[in-house]
């Protein structure tokens, strides 16, 4: 398909193209610009421009509503026919879906739903890289080398269905992740953000706070696996509580498979998860992190539904003021739940702490360990979300208020859901980078959480 054919056209034609009972395309128009560097100099940029098209065929039969979906990049004209009998075939070829509902109606149509689509460009660093450059200059002359990438997508969804649906978001996300390392590479510090549009991210910032790490490793200190009071920055909590989010799918939890089900039956929703009062919530309209304010699913699955694709999403409270509210549901496991419609939406948010900084949570410890990130998260046991997973770029000894070095990596083994209940102190909440995730969720704002006996099961040897 012609670059100069608008999305909103594809759409058209695709809905027009169709002689299935239901149908929904959705076309992503995607582009993204890119830097990298290494050893204070820039290495590679890029731009890239793409488009998706996804078609969701739903028909229907004495045994239920079947679905097709069927998603292809760089469609041509002539591709969108047999793309759209594709999805076609699949629908007449499959059984009844378990999730079939209604296709969503009466949703009032975006505005812009009919307007080009926006693109980022490399104009997008154009206050970035200098101030990066400058950087450089600085780590250099600090005998620092600094490592990392930058980038910027911007997405423009456009979603039509068979019931009329007209809807639009367009989504910029962007990251930056630098890495500080000394000349003979014993030691490293790791700082990364999200942003919107660049222009609120101080490449100088980054850099003193990886300087004052690398200063802060240069004493070294041994240390064996056991139970440490230790303070998990931001980044760490969002990985920890996105994974959360991730199994929390209400149909699970009420057929006993999850760290949400409760004993005898049903699911975990009231109980009181913290003593603190902590609410984590998402909310498509929360500032700095806005995402997409309907359903939008590519395929169904056990926290999805095709079938929901243009539902309204608004604020949602998953855990309120430390008791767990809701769990995610889609229309179909609501249903079979008895829970309210729940479904996921795309940033996070831990909030109801106090207001403490990290760098002031530190002063107030007597002994403990300061984190920079986690990394390779894995899950051991789903019944009590049981992880797994290593720490990275520096795990600093905090004593009397002041941290007096770097010591081994380790590996863990915590719950989040047990981390909440045992937290003794939450700081203030700031919009982060979640470090293993950022690949896939990035819009996440959390505060520092103190652990009074965090589990480092044994130590690692990685830098």
């Amino acid at each position: 398909m012609s670059r100069t054919t608008k999305p909103h056209e594809i759409v058209e034609r695709a809905l027009a193209l169709s002689t299935a009972d239901g149908c929904v395309v959705i076309a992503d128009e995607e582009s993204s610009a890119n830097l990298r560097w290494a050893g204070n100099a820039l290495t590679t940029n890029g731009v890239t421009r793409g488009r998706t098209l996804t078609v969701i065929a739903t028909v229907d039969g004495k045994e239920g509503t079947a679905s097709g979906v069927v998603s292809r990049s760089a469609v041509t004209a002539d591709d969108l026919e047999p793309l759209v009998r594709a999805a076609e075939a699949a629908a007449r070829g499959g059984s009844a879906a378990e999730d079939a509902q209604p296709l969503v109606a009466g949703v009032p149509a975006s505005p812009d739903f009919t307007d080009a689509p926006g693109e980022t460009t490399s104009a997008v660093f154009a206050d970035f890289a200098p101030a990066l450059g400058e950087s450089f200059a600085r780590a250099r002359a600090g005998g620092r080398e600094l490592y990392g990438f930058a980038h910027h997508e911007l997405t423009c969804s456009y979603l039509g269905t068979s019931t009329g649906l007209r809807l639009r978001h367009d989504q910029p996300n962007g990251t930056l992740e630098v890495n500080a390392k000394s000349p003979d590479r014993t030691r490293s510090a790791w700082a990364g953000r999200t942003t919107r549009d660049f222009k609120d991210v101080d490449p100088a910032a980054l850099d003193a706070d990886l300087a004052r790490r690398l200063a802060w490793a240069e004493r070294r200190v041994e240390l064996p696996a056991g139970r440490y009071e230790t303070l998990l920055p931001p980044t760490a909590v969002a990985d920890l509580l996105i994974y959360q989010l991730w199994s929390s799918a209400a149909r699970d939890a009420a057929e006993g498979r999850t760290v949400f089900s409760r004993a005898g039956g049903g699911t975990r929703v009231g109980d009181r998860l913290s003593p603190l009062p902590l609410t984590l919530r998402s909310d498509p309209a929360e500032p700095g992190l806005e995402s997409a304010p309907f359903v939008l699913a590519h395929a169904s699955g056990d926290d999805a539904s095709v079938f929901d694709n243009g539902l309204p999403l608004s604020r949602t409270d998953w855990i309120r003021e430390g008791r767990l509210a809701h769990l995610v549901t889609t229309r179909h496991s609501a249903g079979l739940t008895g829970l309210p419609v729940a479904p996921a939406i795309s940033n996070l948010i831990l909030e109801g702490g106090g207001e403490r900084s990290l760098e002031e949570m530190v002063a107030a410890t007597e002994r403990g360990l300061l984190l920079t990130c986690l990394w390779y998260i894995r899950e051991v046991d789903p019944a009590t979300l049981l992880l797994t997973g290593l720490t990275r770029d520096g795990v600093y000894l905090v004593e009397n208020g002041e941290v007096v070095g770097e010591v081994n990596n380790f590996r863990f083994n915590e719950s989040p859901v047990d981390l909440l209940s045992r937290a003794t102190e939450a700081g203030r909440t700031e919009q982060t980078l979640p470090r293993e995730w950022g690949d896939w969720f990035t819009r996440a704002a959390m505060p520092a959480l103190r652990i009074p006996d965090f589990n480092m099961s044994s130590v690692s040897r990685g830098v």
